[in-house]
């Protein structure tokens, strides 16, 4: 299933599968694109209730239209033994554990249990929480279990209060090192949920593509405005089409690629990096100026040298740790501490400020 083809493996579908007729219309509208697999959440976890939970078991049916119809295999989410039980009986070709689910290795070993034997192929998102172990974990679990066929997918990690822009910012170094680790693992990226705005994900599908991910999964609907769930992140098949179309596919870093492309692959990576620096430094300014709030309240100095010296401390000491020059990366944090200085005596303006030197 992940494994033959094309690169790369596109999977979309709806967030929820909301009514026979949304999910037949979102199939018919993916008719001529490669879209390898048909996604639909069946069973929601929303994260507080009242909210559409999804259709159960009645959705099941529609999926199993889909394929008869149109020929496309079909995927939805699984989050308990009873929804692989009701999954493998409609003849699903694919289940993926949610972020949610991954987070909880008991969850996961009933899961990987109530699969064993059955060789349906699985997905695995990334714990919700930016911690690779559990991810890895999940997987070992599903292959102890003797599950064969296995992607691992990228949604992005929860944040609280982030500044990135991203509903759920990528920390694209994470999975990253997934592939480092396990280079035999199909790696995915699910756009739709680290962007968090449909404006965004075909600039994260990109991103994604140049990182060498192997495929891409997009929640599409037909009529994204009004979908039940995740309505500002879906897009439909049409701009899908669009997305797919404009997408550049760089081919694989070789030592017999030329040294202009050796140079645009170097640059390119640099770019993605540089792309992540800015949003932890625009984080980092923004809990900056919350500490200068809370200083102003309770009338404490700006400048503290005590807390100076511990972050100098830290920042030669995992320099070093990193093979890097302590005296380069120390320079670079005089800089980003100025300017967090110069934001916090901005905020006292009109009161006493009081800096010790």
């Amino acid at each position: 299933m992940f494994f033959d083809g094309a690169k790369p493996f596109v999977i979309a579908g709806p967030c929820s599968a909301e009514t026979r007729e949304q999910v037949l219309e979102t199939a018919a509208g993916l008719q001529g694109l490669p879209v390898r697999l048909f996604r639909a959440g069946v069973w929601k976890p929303r994260t507080r209730p009242g909210h559409f939970e999804g259709r159960g078991i009645p959705a099941l049916e529609w999926l199993q239209e889909v394929k008869r119809q149109f020929g496309l295999p079909v995927s939805v989410e699984i989050a308990e033994p009873a929804h692989a039980e009701a999954a493998l009986a409609h003849g699903i070709d694919v289940v993926w554990i949610g972020a949610r689910t991954t987070v909880n290795p008991f969850q996961v070993q009933l899961l990987a249990d109530a699969l064993r034997g059955t060789g349906i192929p699985v997905m695995v998102k990334n714990p919700v929480t930016p911690d690779i172990e559990l991810w890895i974990g999940a997987i070992e679990r599903l292959q102890k279990a003797g599950i064969t066929e296995i992607a691992a997918v990228h949604r992005g990690f929860t944040s609280y209060g982030s500044a990135s822009g991203y509903r759920n910012p990528p920390n694209w170094m994470i999975p990253i090192e997934l592939k480092r680790r396990r280079p035999d693992l199909p790696l995915f990226c699910d756009p739709s949920h680290i962007s968090g705005d449909r404006k965004r994900v075909a600039e994260t599908a990109q991103k994604a593509m140049d990182m060498k991910f192997d495929g891409l999964m997009i929640e599409t609907h037909p009529n994204p405005e009004v979908a039940l769930s995740d309505a500002a992140q879906q897009i439909s098949p049409a701009t899908l089409k669009l997305l797919l179309d404009n997408l550049t596919i760089r081919t694989e870093f070789s030592p017999n690629l030329s040294g202009m492309a050796q140079l645009d692959h170097y640059r390119q990576s640099i770019d993605n990096l540089d792309a992540e620096l800015i949003d932890i430094l625009a984080l980092r300014i923004r809990l900056s100026e919350e500490i200068g709030l809370m200083k102003k309240e309770h009338n404490l100095t700006v400048y503290q040298p005590g807390r100076w010296r511990e972050i100098v401390e830290n920042c030669r000491n995992r320099a070093a740790a990193k093979h890097l020059s302590p005296d380069f990366v120390v320079a670079l944090f005089e800089k980003i501490h100025d300017e967090g200085v110069r934001i916090q005596l901005s905020l006292f303006e009109g009161a006493e400020k009081e800096i010790i030197h």
